[in-house]
């Protein structure tokens, strides 16, 4: 069954298609973006293909587009544990000239939606290099709370930073309406 595209004010969140491989190839092999995304080494159009035609089974990604259906990053669920309500997301917008234009906070929430109402998780986490201030930022700004640093728990590039463990509840999510 095809999965159905999710509709926002300034994003569309649509299934992968294998002509979205070329995007990823490129973004996820500049170093600024392997570095914010944890990416330990480089990708090819091969392995990014195979990623999106054989998706895990436990996970829940989308394309993120502007409403034009132009390719702007990605989003997704992964490690959906619905035993434990829990689950932890993902989004990378890896052109900064499409940062800051709303598309990472719209598919946020629009994940958060998904996560909370589809899923009826009760729990969404989010880790993030602690050398990454802007994403720090963004995710408070959404609204999730810093529960946990690992103190020099991710090393990139001969540096090592904290790994900030980062989460919103259900709960926190519905004041938020």
């Amino acid at each position: 069954m095809q999965k159905e595209s999710i509709t926002g004010n300034k994003v569309i969140l649509r299934p992968l298609r294998d002509e979205d491989a070329t995007f990823f190839a490129h973004w996820y092999n500049q170093l600024e973006v392997m570095f914010e995304c944890g990416f330990f080494e480089p990708t090819t159009l091969e392995a990014e293909l195979k990623r999106i035609q054989k998706p895990d089974k436990d996970a829940d990604w989308y394309a993120v587009t502007d409403l034009s259906g132009r390719l702007v990053g990605e989003t997704g669920l992964l490690r959906l544990w619905p035993h434990w309500r829990c689950t932890d997301m993902s989004i990378i917008i890896p052109n900064p000239t499409d940062q800051g234009k709303g598309y990472g906070g719209e598919a946020v929430r629009l994940m958060l939606s998904r996560a909370f109402e589809h899923y009826d998780m009760n729990r969404v986490a989010i880790g993030v290099v602690g050398l990454n201030a802007p994403a720090l930022d963004f995710y408070e700004r959404i609204g999730f709370k810093k529960e946990g640093i690992q103190e020099q728990g991710y090393f990139h590039n001969g540096v090592f930073s904290d790994f900030v463990m980062m989460r919103m509840l259900k709960s926190e999510y519905q004041k938020r309406d």
